[in-house]
């Protein structure tokens, strides 16, 4: 049985708080004199979003603009290159309102290749984005696509890195690639514990790129300061709906219920901090997902849902678990006998086609971690030498 505290809270703007847990720390966009030596002449383009900025806020395009680099194109992933769109909402290309600058959108099945007027406006692609740690999170995979096109244009490739706010863990099964799709591209856990930087020297490493008659010129930048115990708080909203750290360290688990009929709190100030369902039979918390920005037509709009709010439990408790189906199974086994729960969406996202039948089965969450124990000791070896931080 979970046991659920409900307490008033203060409003939680955690994610825009910057604090963090070592003083030293210097993000990869914090080091120019690594990184500019590689672009003075070039021509630039920028993968990057509203993440892509440093400690005294200042984003990374405007920090390569004064300093005289040539950035001809920007890039953008899911939810765009100011960070203001939907989750799947199609982000068209575009003129960035700020600097000017032409804006491609990769997230989308017709964005690439990118057309030869793009990859000709390009000698070197720089990469500066908040991932979140997690296989099912997009922006590494608008990263490795963007590492595909770099290695068949022949361009050169800077990753400048982050931490991974989920960097201490590795938990969940490793990717079935027979169910490869925009929300998993890579043979790895559904919590892979690296940064941007190493996941792009894996890929690379391990050759899980398209074929390219010429090999990828990588380059990473490092951080200084950081190890993967390190408690980064972040910056911004790495998403809309990501908006505290303790959303952060739940996303493993909770968005899981995106492949289920359960609501996690989308249209609300708390998603993935709550899950619930009109028909379910048991819970204390009631919410009813409204429209928003970031979640304009949120599952069961307007429906009044009984449920869990899981905002009390305490991140070093949270952290210490890892992903764990603890809460999927509390809701399954809380609708009635009949009902649809899953869809085919859940498959995708846990990557693994057993998970759901083992649930099904009234396997406990325990038991079906261990199930995957042996696959993520396997890709703890099998990382190893591409980490780039204790």
């Amino acid at each position: 049985m979970i046991r659920h505290m409900i307490l008033p809270l203060l409003l939680i703007v955690a994610c825009c708080t910057p604090t963090h847990a070592a003083d030293s720390l210097r993000l990869g966009n914090e080091r120019p004199e690594l990184y500019l030596p590689l672009l003075q002449g070039k021509k630039v383009g920028l993968l990057s979003n509203h993440t892509g900025i440093d400690r005294d806020s200042v984003h990374t395009l405007d920090k390569l603009l004064a300093a005289g680099v040539n950035v001809t194109t920007l890039f953008s992933p899911e939810h765009g290159f100011r960070g203001d769109a939907d989750a799947g909402q199609k982000v068209a290309s575009a003129t960035d309102s700020r600097t000017g600058l032409p804006v491609v959108s990769l997230y989308g099945a017709k964005s690439l290749p990118l057309a030869a007027s793009v990859a000709d406006s390009v000698d070197v692609f720089v990469v500066d984005l908040q991932d979140v740690g997690l296989r099912f999170y997009t922006y590494y995979i608008t990263m490795l696509r963007l590492m595909e096109e770099a290695a068949r244009e022949g361009k050169e490739f800077v990753v400048l890195d982050r931490p991974n706010p989920l960097g201490m863990t590795v938990d969940g099964p490793v990717l079935d690639m027979s169910l490869k799709s925009g929300v998993g591209a890579l043979p790895i856990p559904v919590v892979h514990g690296m940064t941007m930087g190493e996941l792009a020297r894996m890929i690379v490493g391990e050759g899980w790129m398209k074929p390219s008659a010429k090999p990828l010129a990588l380059t990473v930048i490092p951080m200084e300061g950081y190890i993967h115990a390190t408690r980064f708080r972040l910056l911004n909203r790495p998403s809309p709906n990501l908006k505290s750290m303790h959303a952060v360290y739940l996303y493993p688990s909770t968005c899981l219920f995106e492949g289920t009929v359960m609501s996690l709190g989308r249209g609300t100030e708390h998603p993935f901090e709550i899950y619930g369902h009109p028909a379910m039979r048991t819970g204390s918390y009631r919410f009813t997902p409204q429209s928003m920005p970031g979640a304009k037509n949120p599952p069961l709009l307007g429906k009044r849902c009984r449920g869990r709010d899981l905002r009390s439990m305490p991140d070093d408790g949270i952290i210490a678990e890892g992903l764990t189906l603890e809460y999927v199974i509390d809701a399954y086994r809380n609708m009635p006998r009949g009902q649809k729960f899953f869809t085919s969406f859940f498959d995708l996202l846990i990557g693994d086609r057993t998970i759901r039948r083992q649930i099904e089965s009234g396997k406990s969450a325990a038991e079906i971690k261990a199930s995957w124990q042996g696959e993520v000791e396997r890709f703890r070896q099998q990382r190893a030498k591409y980490l780039l931080y204790k």
